[in-house]
């Protein structure tokens, strides 16, 4: 109930009970804060700021509803109500797990993957991981839900969302497309049902929609036809806090090599030849260093434990200290200091607090030194964490970023034609000379990733009815045809 009711029905509930019975009416009291609008102001029909919920459950659905409740802040805090608000709570998790969930069905349809029970024990990194991270999720959500704390419990299932959605499935596509192993096929069936059942009591539609969609294919006269009739969950012996701890290092890292890319505008889909990684965590396995390198498309990662090499130091004067001290000497310090090796003088600063430049001592607070990045690396820093990505590239490296640039358009183009995701498709492509090189080199690879059965390279004008799509700055012309090949 909420606050205004604390002396109608909690008290009133409560000194009955005490004086007819001797003990408490109740185990646990959940009281609930005032729904105000958007902009806090309590609703009411005079002010014309009441929400009709009925229309949010025709809108949004009354899953989205509950979950914003659970989701947005404990119940004994005032709730900011409003359509936006539902909206982005939804999108960022529940709409976020039913693409999960339709990125599965459909590569499961396609693999004709029927899950019978058999699942192999998860030997890749990614498979344990994520299963460590559904055990963590139960264990979590069951505490927090006999403690009456849902916060908490919609907290842990958001946080599991975006992992599987944001890492486990993204670094895991290849695995789901063209492979013969159906570890994680299983693996992310078995974290859906889970998420689903752990999901029931906070979003009991969407999780009973999910239940059966997932265990249509399988069931048996074991398998309850509704969510709601299913055991809770236990843990499956997977809790592993190393192996979590390192895939939190690594994402980490990985997002600050995303915002290095983005300060120098350097694309994605451009490999580089390597990374140096900054950072006080735990030591990143192979299988986890694999699973960086990948993501932030470097050829390899070294680990350093210093900035010094990828910054060059200037120092200057500080006139304002020394003008008073030195007076138009000053100018000859600066003309010292501009030929001087920063470097050098910062790290005589660190090691006794003072430098002697042109004759004259210097303490700290006389001189600014400043950090100006190495030119041929993009730097971004956070509390002692970094990554530099180094941005020279050779002929093979932009090879290669042509070459998934021109898949990028071609998957587009397939899109944009309305192929379905398994059609196999012969491709023609009109590419001048800048472009024909780096797709001659990468001819089998690019073929495999659009599902090409022939990929011809010819001159522009040899593909008259072909479609002009953009690489870089340069036309290459296009031709797709299904077949059934």
């Amino acid at each position: 109930e909420a606050i205004d009711q604390t002396r109608g029905w909690f008290y009133s509930l409560l000194a009955i009970n005490a004086l007819v019975f001797g003990q408490s009416p109740y185990r646990n009291v959940v009281c609930l804060a005032l729904v105000v609008d958007e902009h806090g102001a309590k609703m009411s029909k005079s002010r014309g700021n009441v929400i009709d919920p009925f229309d949010l459950f025709d809108g949004q659905g009354a899953d989205a509803l509950r979950w914003y409740f659970f989701s947005q802040g404990q119940p004994w805090t005032t709730r900011r109500v409003f359509d936006e608000g539902i909206r982005e709570a939804t999108r960022q998790t529940l709409v976020t797990l039913w693409n999960v969930h339709s990125f599965f069905c459909t590569y499961a349809d396609i693999a004709g993957f029927i899950p019978d029970g058999s699942a192999p024990a998860p030997t890749h990194v990614l498979d344990r991981w994520i299963l460590s991270r559904l055990d963590e999720l139960v264990g979590t959500v069951t505490a927090a839900l006999e403690d009456f704390d849902a916060l908490s419990g919609a907290t842990a299932l958001a946080a599991f969302v975006d992992d599987l959605s944001n890492w486990y499935v993204r670094r895991s596509r290849a695995r789901f497309w063209r492979s013969e192993d159906t570890t994680a096929m299983h693996t992310l069936h078995h974290c859906l049902v889970t998420t689903a059942t752990v999901l029931a009591p906070f979003c009991p539609f969407l999780a009973d929609d999910l239940y059966a969609t997932l265990t249509a294919p399988v069931a048996t006269g074991d398998t309850p036809e509704s969510v709601h009739l299913a055991d809770w969950p236990g843990t499956g012996g997977h809790l592993d806090p190393g192996l979590d701890a390192e895939m939190a290092a690594a994402r980490r890292l990985v997002g600050l090599g995303r915002s290095a890319r983005t300060e120098a505008k350097v694309k994605v889909r451009q490999p580089l030849a390597r990374a140096l990684l900054l950072h006080d965590g735990p030591p990143l396995g192979a299988e986890v260093t694999a699973e960086v390198a990948g993501e932030l498309n470097v050829r390899a990662l070294e680990e350093i434990d210093t900035l010094s090499g990828l910054l060059r130091w200037q120092v200057l004067p500080n006139f304002r200290a020394l003008g008073p001290r030195l007076g138009p000497g000053v100018n000859d310090i600066k003309q010292a200091l501009a030929v001087a090796d920063g470097t050098a003088l910062k790290a005589e600063l660190d090691a006794t607090g003072t430098v002697e430049v042109a004759g004259v001592t210097l303490s700290a607070g006389e001189v600014e030194v400043r950090a100006d990045r190495h030119e041929a690396f993009a730097l971004v820093e956070d509390e002692g964490w970094a990554v530099a990505l180094d941005l020279d590239l050779d002929d093979g490296l932009r090879a290669e970023g042509t070459a998934r640039e021109v898949v990028r358009a071609l998957n587009e183009l397939r899109k944009a034609s309305g192929f379905d995701i398994a059609d196999r498709v012969e491709v023609r492509l009109g590419a001048p000379t800048a472009l024909a090189g780096p797709i001659g080199t990468h001819r089998e690879w690019i073929a495999g990733e659009v599902l090409a059965t022939t990929l011809d390279v010819v001159a522009p004008d040899e593909v008259p009815d072909g479609a002009a799509v953009d690489i870089d700055g340069t036309s290459l012309v296009v031709h797709l045809r299904r077949t059934t090949t």
